[in-house]
């Protein structure tokens, strides 16, 4: 179910001062993958069809650390909160009452993984009750401790255990009303409590390991290692290549090793069918074309050529994008010359080409048992894999 954009408006609570953080600044303002921890989670609110409008509590201090964290998003001007996170989320909702939106979603800055389908997930629930916060079952094993904080008094059952997190979302008069009457009373540790007390159901949805707070250091090394391997990715290319045998020569080329053989490949360049297949798994990994795309056998300026030219090409093209050459693979297939002998060589030489450490590349050899064309011993064929990391 869904509702229109402008029934939804997210209100994220930014006031915190972070003390168990440490540090000069607040955390929300923290640099995270070159923007602020309170803008990631913005810009999901932001880019989300069903979020109207986002709203953000801040420390009445915090005015240019906001304004640099939010430079260029449409975002109303900012309220401030008060001296409790439940104060501030009241003084939030009660700035809202001019828009007077049918739902609300209640979001910790300090939570920058937040992800589209929670926000869906949330806002679902609310078709069938007051409220609906985003949590993850305990998994592990809960342990009470006695007096002295050390040592153990008891083991909790975990049953039925969930660990709250945010969004949380609610119909918006209720919580406005909800969160009006528990102002005087004792501090409460999350709008679901505020919500429980003042007789709302509140449904539970699936949240995420990754929606989870930075409250520490380690918390924010953390999120850094998360975004830095979401901004990787990692393509696989293959590639197959056959010459024939029948060349008058005492050796073929493969892998850019000469091995000894009673004929050779006939080819319009060196016809080595181990870099051919190679080059082709790059250039397919890049999702650019094949061999023949750069090097056409037409073209006479590539008579008899080195194939290293060919495949220190296609790890240029993976240079050029800032990516990288993770793994190599590739198997050659015929009955005769013997590759076992020269795997290692041919492993370094490949390795050389590219300035690739030789633990990163797998030759292989394999017959087809006599049969076939290669079971004939006309020709060598070779299948490549390539594994390569680049910029998501």
């Amino acid at each position: 179910m869904t509702q229109p954009a402008s029934s939804c408006v997210a209100l994220v609570v930014a006031a915190g001062r972070g003390h168990r953080f440490g540090g000069d600044m607040p955390k929300q303002y923290l640099r995270l993958g070159g923007k602020s921890v309170l803008r990631h989670c913005l810009e999901t609110f932001l880019n989300h069809p069903r979020v109207g409008h986002a709203r953000v509590v801040i420390h009445p201090d915090d005015h240019a650390l906001y304004d640099a964290a939010v430079q260029g998003l449409d975002l109303p001007p900012p309220v401030h909160g008060g001296a409790r996170r439940q104060d501030s989320v009241r003084l939030g909702l009660e700035s809202l009452e001019g828009l007077a939106p049918d739902h609300v979603l209640i979001h910790d800055a300090a939570r920058p993984f937040l992800d589209a389908g929670i926000i869906d997930r949330t806002l679902d629930a609310l078709a069938t009750a007051p409220g609906a916060i985003a949590a993850v079952p305990v998994a592990d094993t809960i342990k009470r401790a006695g007096t002295d904080g050390k040592s153990i008094a008891g083991t909790v059952d975990r049953a039925g255990l969930w660990r709250a997190q945010t969004p949380q979302g609610f119909r918006f008069k209720a919580l406005l009303a909800a969160h009006a009457a528990a102002a005087a009373g004792p501090e409460m540790t999350d709008d679901a409590a505020v919500a429980e007390s003042a007789g709302l159901a509140v449904s539970l949805v699936r949240g995420s390991e990754d929606n989870f707070k930075v409250t520490t250091m380690d918390d924010l090394a953390r999120a850094e290692r998360m975004l830095a391997a979401r901004a990787t990715e990692i393509r696989v290319g293959t590639g197959f290549d056959v010459h024939r045998l029948g060349k008058p020569q005492d050796h073929v080329i493969i892998c850019g090793v000469k091995v000894p053989h009673e004929t050779g490949l006939i080819g319009h360049s060196d016809a080595d069918v181990g870099l051919h297949a190679l080059t082709d798994a790059i250039l397919g990994a890049l999702g650019i074309g094949d061999i023949g795309s750069f090097f056409p056998p037409t073209d006479m300026r590539w008579k008899g050529a080195d194939s290293a030219r060919f495949i220190r090409h296609a790890a240029d093209q993976v240079r050029e994008r800032g990516g990288q050459i993770v793994h190599l693979d590739v198997t050659i297939i015929c009955e005769r010359p013997k590759i076992g002998p020269h795997r290692a060589a041919m492993a370094k030489r490949i390795g050389e080409i590219l300035d690739l450490d030789p633990g990163r590349v797998s030759v292989k050899a394999t017959t087809t048992e006599e049969l076939g064309f290669t079971g004939r011993r006309e020709g060598i064929a070779a299948q490549a894999a390539a594994t390569i990391r680049l910029p998501g």
